[in-house]
């Protein structure tokens, strides 16, 4: 069954409650969702992403800034595995190029990238190529990354006017590719770190609390996830969505709760 992985940047939860988003709250009546999980420190894209990944701390993988580095102890990510234990064929549909380093090169099958997150249409054209590959090609597995309304959280101030309506725009493009899914796709939304007046990668609350929601055929319509989620658990749970077992290092735990059976 294939597994997607949306990710849209430095979105706040009450965001979403503040701003028009039909497709994100449709998807939480069709899934299972917190307003209230944990992003990791630093509260920073590339350490929470590469804390996505491979289910670690920064601590542990030592990423603490938007500059990747090798590991003093590598383990794999969740693309790595995916490759290693069943072969299975990953996408990767981006447009902030320091993302390039999520897994290890030979692990993907297809990537898109085009260097436009800084521009209100940016995630545009990710959505479009994203929309039309996956309509066109059987990927196990893809990662699509929006990375417009972080950016414009950097230029205007979260929860802006401006902030605001990126979200909205971004929302449109989701259900975008949404809908170019197979029908028996799985798939998770959510951001990696809030933000707070222009700025993010501190303890508040406001830069902490990410938005987290699953959907797919065996997991549960409009449930509110009553554990705590931490972007750790990201990757144990697309794991057992992909029949992956996960890695004895990782620090996740899958979301056994969202789960029918």
């Amino acid at each position: 069954m294939p597994a997607y992985l949306f990710m849209l940047d430095g979105v706040r939860p009450d965001a979403i409650l503040a701003a028009r988003c039909p497709t994100l709250n449709a998807l939480m009546a069709r899934g299972a969702y917190t307003l209230s999980a944990q992003s990791v420190m630093p509260s920073i894209t590339l350490p929470c992403h590469t804390s996505i990944f491979h289910s670690v701390l920064p601590e542990r993988h030592g990423i603490t800034t938007n500059v990747w580095t090798p590991m003093a102890r590598p383990l794999p990510g969740l693309v790595d595995l995916a490759r290693q234990q069943l072969g299975l064929n990953c996408a990767f549909f981006y447009n902030w190029e320091e993302l390039r380093d999520l897994s290890r090169p030979g692990s993907l099958s297809h990537a898109f990238f085009v260097n436009t997150s800084y521009f209100a249409h940016g995630d545009d054209l990710v959505a479009d190529e994203a929309a039309r590959t996956i309509a066109r090609e059987k990927f196990d597995f893809a990662f699509i990354y929006f990375g417009t309304v972080d950016t414009t959280g950097h230029l205007y101030g979260w929860m802006s006017p401006e902030y605001l309506a990126q979200l909205e725009r971004v929302d449109g493009q989701l259900a975008k590719v949404l809908d170019a899914l197979p029908d028996n796709a799985s798939f998770i939304v959510q951001s990696d770190h809030g933000g707070h007046e222009r700025t993010h990668g501190t303890p508040a609350p406001e830069d902490m609390l990410i938005p987290w929601i699953a959907v797919g055929p065996n997991i549960k319509a409009g449930h509110v996830i009553h554990t705590p989620v931490s972007l750790l658990d990201t990757a144990p749970t697309l794991a057992r969505l992909l029949g992956l077992k996960a890695h004895a290092q990782w620090e996740g735990r899958c979301m056994d709760e969202i789960f029918k059976e």
